[in-house]
């Protein structure tokens, strides 16, 4: 006892004998000092960026059906049934849009603009009032209501596109869209085979025709006729690599299984984009998305060089494109810095930005963004929150460095006409870049939920042995 009581005297120090915890009382300035610390450290656990955690373990992605190994599903599946139907009223191109009807109403669907002008729109309800009146007036003409009926469409995207395709749909008619780049041969050919008696186009000497079809079918008043998952949809022709083109005939089924995959990683319930051919199951894909959730879509003007006026004017929340837009985009950025300094200072923000995303944090918010990239975010209408290209492979540079500068969501999906769109997707959460394109199913980039992809020695092989839900 002795000797601890030296160690204390030795190494405490002496406390005065008027000592309390009283006189540690603070000054006013330094309460205030205090709290305004514990107010930002608060507001910061509050507000900062948190990683996106993705669904599923990144490393497997899909998982081997029933022990082959060679035969893989997406692992978001709970088991070996593939996804159908996302929403059970959903099972049609019809059904879709009028689930979207009962969302939105009287709220806008199509929109379009002239030159220098804001967006004008065409409220769900009225687009479904003229694909009726348009319907009874292709049956009047002659059409028939069942799915063995084909109607040809030649024009641009805009919303008389859509207006004609959901007027074949309310009357089980299936759709044959045309396109420019198939060549004069091509098409007659495709008239030829599909015994087309019926187009409709976007040129003035056929505008007249398509208005006295209209005419009479407000007269004729004939009630829907709906069609079934298993009847014909589209015959999307595609050119083909050799010979003449080739029409795949997909189902009413195949366009709502791939559908309700994509919705099940993206519900997209905003406003979209359309300037990517409709002719194309990609763009048709995305659309229909769009229609079931009572969403936007915004036409282009059909000028491609008009564009990003498009984009500034509309302000998409989701924007679909192929790898070559995106290119130019990243080409436009860095030829608009000049200056070494700003150089310098633009990579050191991207690299700061993608030491971000590597972590799983994806925003617009960040110092970079507002000192930055606020101006580039803003070229794009600055409301953007996922982007999807497809098409092609996509350079991993390019897509990294958009990632960091546009700070929103891209994905990357492979697919093909014969699968209805898409194929693959990568996975929210995971921001690695380039896999999309070598297919390594077993890890990166899981097949869609409607999807089986059983991998094959060759590329070709492994193509051709993509079974699905949405596959012909």
């Amino acid at each position: 006892k002795i000797e601890l009581g030296l160690i204390e005297h030795t190494l405490l120090p002496s406390l005065p004998s008027s000592f309390s915890l009283s006189s540690l009382s603070l000054s006013p300035s330094s309460i205030i000092g205090l709290g305004a610390l514990a107010s930002l450290t608060t507001y910061w656990l509050v507000t900062r960026p948190r990683p996106i955690q993705p669904p599923c373990d990144l490393q497997a992605q899909s998982i081997s059906v029933q022990g082959d190994q060679s035969c893989r599903r997406s692992a978001l599946l709970k088991d070996d049934d593939l996804l159908e139907f996302y929403y059970e009223d959903t099972k049609t191109v019809y059904d879709m849009f009028q689930r979207g009807l009962r969302i939105a109403g009287n709220g806008p669907c199509l929109g379009f603009r002239k030159p220098g002008e804001p967006y004008q729109w065409i409220s769900y309800t009225e687009v479904a009032e003229r694909a009726q009146v348009l319907g009874s007036g292709l049956l009047a003409k002659g059409c028939k209501p069942n799915p063995k009926q084909y109607v040809g469409i030649f024009a641009q995207n805009r919303p008389e596109w859509v207006i004609t395709e959901m007027a074949c749909y309310t009357f089980s008619m299936a759709l044959v869209p045309l396109y420019d780049t198939l060549g004069l041969e091509a098409m007659v050919h495709i008239l030829n085979l599909a015994e087309i008696s019926m187009v409709i186009c976007d040129k003035e000497d056929k505008a007249e025709s398509v208005l006295k079809i209209k005419e009479k079918g407000v007269t004729t008043g004939v009630p829907p006729g709906p069609p079934k998952p298993q009847d014909l949809a589209v015959v999307c022709f595609t050119s083909g690599t050799t010979g003449k083109p080739k029409g795949a005939m997909i189902t009413h089924g195949n366009i709502a299984s791939n559908t309700s995959s994509v919705i099940k990683i993206l519900e997209v319930k905003d406003v979209s984009i359309s300037y990517l051919p409709l002719a194309h199951m990609f763009e048709r894909m995305i659309q229909v998305s769009m229609f079931c959730h009572g969403a936007r879509v915004g036409f282009y003007q059909g000028d491609i060089s008009l564009l990003m006026d498009d984009i500034k004017t509309l302000k998409p929340t989701f924007f679909p494109v192929v790898p070559r837009l995106l290119n130019r985009i990243y080409d436009k950025i860095l030829g608009s810095v000049t200056s070494p300094l700003r150089r310098i200072i633009l990579h050191y923000a991207v690299r700061r930005k993608q030491a971000e995303l590597s972590s799983g944090v994806v925003r617009n918010n960040s110092m970079w963004d507002r000192l930055i990239f606020n101006k580039i975010q803003a070229s794009l209408g600055g409301n953007l929150r996922f982007i999807l290209t497809a098409s092609a492979p996509i350079s991993p540079t390019v897509l990294s460095f958009l990632r960091a500068t546009l700070g929103c969501l891209i994905f990357e999906g492979y697919g093909q006409t014969e699968c209805t769109a898409g194929c693959t997707f990568s996975m929210p959460g995971d921001w690695s870049a380039g896999l999309c394109s070598c297919l390594n199913f077993q890890h990166h980039y899981s097949s869609l939920q409607c999807h089986v992809i059983l991998q094959k020695s060759s590329f070709s092989e492994q193509i051709a042995q993509m079974y699905s839900k949405s596959s012909i």
